[in-house]
């Protein structure tokens, strides 16, 4: 799933943003660190309702086999759960310029830059949205269910996705814990694509193990669907960028090749909940783009934890992250 990297660390002030965002990273994070109370917790409670007690018990479930089964972290990550009362955790907003399918980038005190920035509130996102829009730039804004403090704090489960299907609340376990084994700093469609492939190839075993054959078959073909989009919008993207990039081009002809690029997706793709843009094919790119990579040094690896250290040796620089 699409997450956002916000840390209450955030209260060293880099001198680019304004105090006021980091207020309300600040605030979102310690409303949901006082709003979670530990699983047992909840589980021993009369007042909680069954159908939460099933799903905070599948979710612990789910939690073992990440850490005996996928050499996930094993710390008190999802050991607490947090009632927040609105349907997403964090609103994402993705900018690019017009005639660009570069993001816009976020710098961030020790996290690095970002290809987004994540607001708490929804009115926030939509109020930074419009600004970006003022200032020319193709803009997307989506809710987020999850992200992860990569090990800062122990992230709580959530409503926002308790009540996920469950391979869906199996697949977003392991793609936030995969978080916490790697973190390359200014690489946004490196972290986001290793963490969809720990996550698939997770849901693969999880299903395999617990003998669901038949949700197994329709995760794979629900995979399948997923590859073909971003297989689509990867081509879409990359003749934009020609076509951005080509000086023989006049800044009306580019934008009438934009209009058609995005009409035919728009064509392919009629459930797309928003107009595509330069924002939206980025929000895309950076949790696809380097997803085959990732799946072929995990073959050749042979296991988990092989790939997850050839992983870190790459995510040590740039030139080898580029190289691999």
């Amino acid at each position: 799933m699409i997450r956002v990297l916000l840390l209450a660390s955030l209260a060293f002030v880099s001198g680019c943003d304004t105090l006021s965002y980091y207020r309300q990273a600040i605030g979102g994070q310690l409303e949901i660190l006082h709003a979670a109370r530990p699983v047992d917790a909840w589980l021993a409670d009369p007042a909680t309702p069954s159908e939460l007690k099933s799903r905070l018990e599948l979710a612990q479930r789910i939690r073992r086999f990440a850490a005996a089964e996928l050499a996930l972290p094993d710390n008190r990550s999802y050991t607490a759960y947090a009632e927040l009362g609105r349907p997403y955790v964090v609103w994402n907003v993705f900018a690019a310029p017009e005639l660009t399918v570069e993001p816009k980038k976020e710098c961030f005190p020790f996290t690095g830059c970002v290809g987004y920035r994540g607001f708490f509130s929804e009115e926030d996102a939509r109020r930074h949205a419009e600004a970006l829009k003022a200032q020319g730039y193709d803009v997307y804004v989506g809710g987020v269910p999850a992200y992860s403090t990569l090990g800062w704090f122990s992230d709580p489960l959530l409503s926002t996705y308790i009540r996920y299907p469950d391979a869906q609340l199996a697949r977003l376990l392991f793609h936030e814990l995969a978080h916490q084994v790697v973190y390359a700093r200014d690489d946004t469609a490196f972290n986001e694509s290793f963490a969809v492939t720990v996550e698939e190839e997770g849901v693969k075993r999880w299903l395999q193990a617990e003998g669901r054959s038949a949700e197994l078959e329709s995760f794979r073909a629900s995979q399948a669907r997923r590859q073909k989009f971003a297989a689509d919008v990867k081509a879409t993207r990359s003749r934009l960028e020609a076509a951005y990039q080509d000086p023989s081009l006049s800044r009306d002809e580019k934008l009438q090749r934009k209009r058609a690029e995005y009409a035919k997706l728009r064509a392919l793709y009629p459930a797309i909940p928003v107009e595509p843009n330069n924002g939206f094919l980025v929000s895309v790119a950076l949790y696809t783009e380097l997803v085959p990579k990732f799946e072929a040094l995990l073959r050749e690896s042979g296991s988990l934890p092989a790939f997850y250290a050839r992983v870190k040796e790459m995510a040590k620089s740039a030139e080898y992250r580029r190289a691999g």
